[in-house]
């Protein structure tokens, strides 16, 4: 029992100073922190919603729009699949109406080879007997594609993926927050933002759909026509961003924003702010190639269907980057470079549910929270001292180093502590009681069997490891599944117990019997009263 290396006290020391320097900054306020000395601990633990205050927002994706941006995305596929190869397909402008696509085969020869393909082309990856389209063939030459109700499914849930992905990505694009953005459903997103109590700004950046697409201007439509809303076969007419009126520009897209790779804020020559876009090695060659057979013409940049501008292309860009200006301050481009380089909404979210709890609720919460655990260990650690005397002080001191550790490790990974978070604080000092217990009485057994001190308390400690085990794998797995299979507060639960249990079985067993082996090599006693 009292070999007890001084390798062994040393480290156990050092690690129990190690997590009390990292629980300190989170009992400073936090801009105070930041002036602290370099070398210093600067972490601290995040504050959930319900104790720092925030934003709630429950999104809902728009069927019909995401309906839409499908049936549109599906034209761009057919177009670009049937008139490439060696052998192109002559078709003619492609319908869009009612959601179902359809177009002429200019050849009847070629109507068999443009089926093939076009069901080769919504054929679901890894997947048999299933289509996101049905082809079909009416009046000998026009082809129709429809399309399916599971195919809709799939494509809706893809959807909700990504726009969770974007959504996570707008608000936190450093990835250091601790936002809740989860899935609810088949069609919702539940957003939640710790510390922001303005919901009107966090709506418009997830709102904005961030859909950039480069297109012609079509020129031979009439005035007078585009004013009334109606464009030539094969184009449509979008409105200008800034209400002045409308254009009509061509259906097809020559290049959009799912080729970027990067958008950031920036400055023009005359120091006016704008958006300087980079795309990828696709986007590049493309934005080139358009660039370069259209030097002449105007060309649109629209976003989320509205013209931001169409200058007309003076000489072809092959650098890859271009620039978007407008009537911008630093503030809107800088969001919407954000929205940009975060990727566009596949389909449109609208706010369905917005609640904003305010800090001084969560203050309300954090001091209801923090009374309730003080009592807690104030009670446990009178009932230890009572109960086990010396070995209830050893018992104690391990409770508060316990504390102590829990805090530090969620301030080094910079966890978020929520109210559930405070009740499985609460609960890992019951587990770190139990642990002693379990030791304590072992050895009240071994001192009443006639057992030597020493003898005792290396049986004890020895014999109430494995309960103690057994105990805490099991709440360990109970973590595990709640960290995995939960959200929001119920994974601030987890992550709290998960800490604890780790740490309490270091105090309770590790940090104790250095203490008491500590304790018998000084004093020596002859009998032990626990």
């Amino acid at each position: 029992m009292l070999d007890f290396p001084r390798w062994k006290v040393i480290a156990i020391t050092l690690m129990i100073l190690l997590g009390i320097g990292l629980a300190v900054p989170s009992f400073f306020p936090k801009d105070q922190v930041a002036h602290w000395m370099k070398g210093v601990p600067h972490s601290r633990i995040n504050l959930g919603l319900d104790l720092a205050g925030g934003s709630h927002l429950l999104l809902e994706a728009d069927s019909n729009d995401a309906a839409k941006q499908r049936v549109a995305a599906m034209e761009d596929n057919v177009s670009s699949e049937l008139r490439r190869g060696d052998a192109p397909i002559d078709i003619g402008d492609i319908s869009t109406a009612n959601g179902v696509l359809s177009f002429m085969v200019r050849n009847p020869a070629q109507v068999d080879a443009a089926v093939e393909k076009l069901r080769q082309l919504t054929k679901p990856v890894g997947m048999t007997g299933a289509r996101d389209w049905d082809v079909t063939v009416m009046d000998q030459s026009r082809i129709v594609l429809t399309p399916t109700a599971d195919g809709q499914v799939r494509a809706l849930k893809d959807a909700m993926t990504v726009a969770r992905d974007v959504v996570r990505r707008r608000i936190d694009p450093q990835g250091t927050k601790e936002i809740t953005v989860v899935t609810q459903g088949n069609n919702r997103i539940l957003v939640q933002v710790p510390g922001v109590e303005d919901p009107a700004a966090l709506k418009a950046l997830i709102g904005q759909t961030a859909r950039l697409e480069f297109k012609l201007v079509d020129q031979t439509a009439n005035p007078a026509e585009v004013a009334a809303g109606r464009a030539p076969a094969g184009s449509q007419v979008l409105p200008l961003v800034d209400g002045g009126g409308a254009i009509a520009v061509q259906r097809r897209v020559m290049v959009s924003g799912d080729q970027l790779t990067g958008a950031k804020q920036s400055f023009d020559q005359d120091g006016r702010p704008e958006i300087v876009i980079t795309f990828n090695s696709t986007g590049a060659r493309r934005f080139g190639r358009v660039t370069q057979e259209n030097v002449g013409k105007p060309f649109a940049i629209i976003l989320d269907n509205k013209v931001l501008s169409a200058p007309t292309i003076q000489t072809a860009i092959l650098g890859g980057t271009a620039s978007i200006t407008g009537s911008y301050t630093v503030e809107s481009a800088n969001a919407l470079a954000v929205s940009l380089a975060s990727g566009k909404l596949p389909v449109k979210l609208n706010v369905i549910e917005e609640r904003t709890i305010s800090a001084e609720l969560g203050k309300d919460s954090i001091h209801k929270g923090a009374l309730a655990a003080g009592a807690a260990i104030i009670a446990v650690m009178i009932f230890m001292l009572v109960t086990y005397g010396r070995f209830g002080i050893y018992a104690n001191i391990a409770l508060i180093v316990n504390a102590f550790l829990v805090l530090g490790i969620m301030a080094l990974f910079n966890a978020t502590l929520t109210l559930p978070g405070i009740a499985g604080f609460v609960l890992t000092i019951g587990a770190a009681v139990d642990a002693n217990v379990l030791i304590n009485e072992r050895i009240r057994e071994e001192i009443r069997r006639g057992r030597k001190i020493l003898d005792a308390v290396e049986t004890g400690y020895r014999e109430a490891f494995r309960a103690i085990f057994d105990a805490n794998i099991t709440h360990a797995i109970s973590a595990a599944l709640m960290f995995y299979f939960g959200s929001g507060p119920i994974r601030g639960f987890a992550v709290v117990l998960g800490v604890g249990i780790i740490t309490s079985v270091f105090t309770a067993v590790y940090f104790t019997r250095m203490l008491v082996v500590l304790w018998l090599r000084r004093a020596r006693p002859r009998t032990l009263h626990i």
